[in-house]
Order: structure tokens, then C-alpha cells, then sequence
């Protein structure tokens, strides 16, 4: 079957061509408003034409690889469906994972050209071992939009007629637990996700998006959203300014955003101290990580018109699940507290999950899998169209993560979970950092929910101190970290007290304490607790 993700731009542009797509920020105004570069969807098809064409005169062909190191908005929007409409294929590495760690996905991925900013292409030149199959380099600079407007009278480009299992861009994992490795996206699995988001979410044509996470802001051509870039930076999203997001968002009459629960929290936190609304929002999808139903009853009076969802996934399965904040408050609540996990909800039409018995290495087929009973905490393994088939150039991570079943294939989110009688899953944490004693299995999602019930936690971490041995890293709000021996005994003992009520939690005795967790850059939620456990295992 032909497809190609570019056409749905081409198809918008067509439907409504002067509404707006992209709203680009330049600069703040003396009151306080922020002023924007626009462009309408008739626009952005013509300059991601332009840009087209001018990246097949710089030698991008279709099955090109090409390594996208772009600022996210209008030069980033554009090159990816001008890389789209070539048959090319775009490389997006999170540049927020360090220079080694970067540079380890580059020698990897192996990009035969380069689209990136000054500071891109000089990485390019002083570490040549790592872009050894470079053969091209383009500067995304001042110059780069005259290139562009040189092409602009040369009519429409058109799109490349790509079969939807033909490779469309290659997306790197954030690497919170374990190496970075690319997933590959074929153009079905991208139409696929836009018809799962647009049908699950009921967004219509001429909504207006803020998407806190760069790769969301692409899906928004495509479903027909305006795109309202937002003044951040991607790469440490925990300094994002709440103010200016808030701007943002009533100046825009956002009717749409994504963001991680971490930086809701600090958007929610200004809107309570500054009694603020933001009545224009109709959904805001909350991913990362598990999202608190104390941020989601904190931000139901900020958005008296909207729902909060939160869709379950991974960059190699997306979306999963998916459940909104009132099911959760009416119905799931009072579970999570207890220790049962977070319940993700019931999955998308067309994608299936299995529980499975944890197992340590590859799974050749699901016949060597054992299934686990509804109510059972098991291993999570998907299935659907918009599930990915392998990683780039990784057999070793193929055979660990995805699981053959006749003709098809499941994949092993790497997560640990169960399936009540209603047929939604609940989240129970990640399986490298559940912790196994002789005689029990503590779950880190189960247990730091016990503890995160304390008035002064702001979050918790469950570690391995070593054989099993469990222990929990407190991060104390602010104003409540622990500054004298006497504060910090006090304080461990009321954990204490509150781990005795719980069954799950009754055995652990040991607590440690952490000003800030070191976290993701993704989404800055979620927590390494496997640098905690090696930091505190030799405390212990």
C-alpha cells in the first residue's frame, strides 16, 4: 500500500489553506505579549516544497539518512515533511543526552547528511570519527530561509509515492534505562498514529496546540492543528519558564498541549499562587511517566473546559492506552494510593496487550511466553499498527524486545503491569528496577505510592541496595528537606510509620534523602533510580 505521512500537510493545505499552522515566537512585547512569525497551511506546504527542493539540490534523495540537529519550530517543522516529501529519512537524537552519549547515536545511526545549526555542524567537524558517512552538511542559518524563498515560484513538490512499510525516520529512545537506540518508523505506523490520536482524542481541524515535547508539534500538520511553539528549551525542560507557557496559551486560545506530569506540576503550581484559568482548553495529554492524581485534581479548576488524558506508551509503541483524569478521581484513585499501581486505562481499537511471566532474556515466539491470569503482575508485550517492528541496526535489542508470533510480532515494553476485569491496564514500573528478595517482589510505581502520600514528599524512589535488599530516596518538597539530624530522624520516622499500614511497604525501613532526582531530559520525569541505587548501595 502506498502512503506518506507529507500527504496529510498536502491534503490540509488543500482543506484549509489560510488557516494558520505555525505560530513561531520572535520576541516579547512591553505588555507582555509575545509576538509570532505566522504561516498558513497553504505556506508551510509551499516552503516545506521550497525546502525540498532545495535539499534534493544539496543531494538529499529519497532513502537519504539524514541527522536532523535543528531547533525546534517553523525550520525544524518544515524540513521534517520537506525530508517526508523526498522519501528521505530523518535521524532525531534528544541532544540533551551528553555529548558521549549523543555522538555514541550518531556513530550508530550513521547519517549521510547533516541539517543542523552552526553549532551542529562545528560538533560535525571537531568530532569527524562520529560522521565518518557524511557526505553532505547543510547550515541552518541566516542564509538558509533566502535558499528556501529561491524556490518558492517553482510550484508545488511533489510527494513521494513511499509504500507504507518503506522506512520514514529514525527516533531515538530518551535512554533512561539503558543505551539510546533508534526505532524505526515506517510511513504506515506514522498514519497509523495520527488516525489512533485524531479518533481517540476527537481533535478536529483548526484546533490550536502547544506541544511541550518537539516531536509532538509534527503529528499537528498532519491532524490539521496550529502549532504554537513554545518559549523553551527542549533540552532542560525542568527550567521552562510557567509564566510564558501560560502566556502562551491564553494569548493563543491553546486548545490543545502536551506535556510531561513534571512540568504540569510547575504550570499548575503558578496558576493556583496566581488564581489563574485557562478556560480555551478542551485536552491536555499528560505522558513521561506516571502521572499523580493530585496534579490532576489540581488542575481541573485551571481548566474548568477540558480533560486531562493520559496516554500510555513508548517511543516504540504509541499509543498503547489511554485514560482521562475523571475515571481516574471517580474510579482509580483510591487504588493507586493503596499500592496497586497507576492504571493507564484500556487500550486503543486495534492494539492488544498481554501480561506475561517476566523472563530475563529474548523470547523467541509467543509460544515460549507463559500468560498470566487478569489481576497478575506480569510483563507488559503489545501489539498494533503503530507498534514498531525492530530498532535500527540493533538484532541484539530486536531479539530482547520483540517477540514473533506467526506472522506478526509483539514488542516487550519493558514494563511491569496487570489487567483488572474491566480489561485496563495498570503501570506497576519498569522491570530492570523492580527489587527481588528471597521471599517478595517490590514494585516501584506500588510502593513510592505509599510514600508519596507524605504531606512534605514530592516524590519518591524505590532502589535495590544490593541482593534484594529494599530501601526508598525521598525528594522532600522544597521548604520541607530535612536540615538538622534531629529533622531528618523525625522525618524518617513518620515514613516509617506510614510504610507499617502497608502491606506492600511494611519491610522497608531504610530511607535516604535526595534534593533533586536526577531525572530524564525527555520529559524530566522520569527518575534514574538505578544511579540512585548504585549512589546509595555503597552508603549502605
Amino acid at each position: 500500500m502506498s502512503i506518506n505521512v507529507a500527504a496529510f500537510l498536502t491534503e490540509q493545505a488543500r482543506q484549509q489553506p489560510d488557516t494558520l499552522a505555525v505560530r513561531a515566537p520572535l520576541r516579547l512585547g512591553a505588555d507582555g505579549s509575545i509576538g509570532y512569525r505566522e504561516l498558513s497551511f497553504s505556506e508551510l506546504e509551499n516552503e516545506s516544497g521550497a525546502t525540498a527542493r532545495y535539499l534534493e539540490f544539496r543531494g538529499v534523495t529519497r532513502g537519504t539518512r539524514v541527522l536532523l540537529m535543528v531547533k525546534p519550530g517553523l525550520d525544524l517543522i518544515r524540513i521534517v515533511f520537506a525530508l517526508f516529501k523526498l522519501g528521505a529519512v530523518p535521524i532525531v537524537i534528544d541532544p540533551g543526552m551528553g555529548l558521549r552519549s549523543f555522538l555514541a547515536c550518531v556513530r550508530h545511526s550513521k547519517p549521510e547528511v547533516l541539517v543542523g545549526i552552526p553549532l551542529a555542524i562545528w560538533i560535525s567537524r571537531l568530532f569527524r570519527s562520529s560522521f565518518q558517512a557524511l557526505n553532505a552538511r547543510v547550515l541552518v542559518g541566516r542564509g538558509f530561509g533566502t535558499h528556501i524563498r529561491d524556490h518558492l515560484g517553482e510550484g508545488n513538490f511533489p510527494v513521494v509515492d513511499s509504500q507504507a512499510s518503506e522506512l520514514a525516520a529514525v527516533l531515538f529512545t530518551s535512554g533512561s534505562t539503558g543505551p539510546a537506540k533508534g526505532v524505526c518508523y515506517t510511513h504506515g505506523m506514522f498514519a497509523a498514529q495520527v488516525d489512533a490520536i485524531r479518533n481517540q482524542y476527537g481533535i478536529e481541524p483548526g484546533e490550536v496546540d502547544l506541544p511541550m515535547l518537539p516531536v509532538f508539534a509534527l503529528f499537528n500538520p498532519a491532524l490539521g492543528m496550529c502549532t504554537v511553539v513554545p518559549q523553551m528549551n527542549p533540552s532542560r525542560p525542568a527550567t521552562v519558564d510557567p509564566a510564558k507557557i501560560v502566556q502562551a496559551i491564553r494569548q493563543n486560545e491553546v486548545t490543545n498541549s502536551f506535556g510531561s506530569p513534571a512540568l504540569w506540576t510547575k504550570i499548575a503550581r503558578y496558576c493556583v499562587a496566581q488564581q489563574i484559568t485557562l478556560p480555551s482548553v478542551k485536552r491536555i495529554l499528560m505522558a513521561g511517566a506516571p502521572v499523580p492524581p493530585a496534579l490532576m485534581e489540581m488542575m481541573q479548576p485551571i481548566i474548568p473546559n477540558g480533560e486531562i488524558h493520559t496516554p500510555y506508551g513508548a517511543t516504540e509503541a504509541l499509543p498503547v492506552c489511554s485514560i482521562s483524569a475523571s475515571e481516574v478521581l471517580s474510579e482509580t484513585e483510591a487504588r493507586t494510593k493503596q499500592g496497586e499501581g497507576t492504571c493507564v486505562g484500556r487500550t486503543l481499537p486495534g492494539v492488544s496487550v498481554r501480561i506475561i511471566q517476566p523472563v530475563e532474556g529474548p523470547i523467541p515466539s509467543l509460544s515460549d511466553a507463559i500468560e498470566l491470569d487478569t489481576g497478575c503482575i506480569g510483563e507488559i508485550l503489545v501489539q498494533g499498527p503503530s507498534v514498531t517492528r525492530e530498532y535500527d541496526h540493533r538484532p541484539e535489542a530486536d531479539a530482547r524486545a520483540k517477540v514473533t508470533d506467526g506472522d506478526g510480532y509483539w514488542h516487550r515494553m519493558g514494563d511491569l503491569g496487570w489487567l483488572d476485569v474491566q480489561g485496563r491496564l495498570w503501570f506497576c514500573g519498569r522491570v530492570v528496577e523492580r527489587v527481588v528478595s528471597s521471599g517478595k517482589t517490590y514494585y516501584t510505581d506500588c510502593c513510592e505510592a505509599v510514600f508519596n502520600l507524605h504531606p512534605d514528599v514530592y516524590r519518591s524512589a524505590l532502589i535495590d541496595l544490593g541482593g534484594g535488599n529494599p530501601a526508598i530516596v525521598i525528594e522532600p518538597e522544597q521548604q520541607a528537606y530535612p536540615r538538622t539530624k534531629e529533622a531528618e530522624t523525625a522525618f524518617r520516622q513518620s515514613l516509617g510509620a506510614l510504610a507499617s499500614k502497608n502491606p506492600l511497604t511494611s519491610d522497608i525501613d531504610t530511607f535516604f534523602f535526595e534534593k533533586q532526582f536526577p531525572v530524564d531530559v525527555r520529559h524530566n520525569a522520569k527518575i534514574h533510580r538505578l544511579s540512585l541505587a548504585r549512589k546509595y548501595a555503597l552508603k549502605a
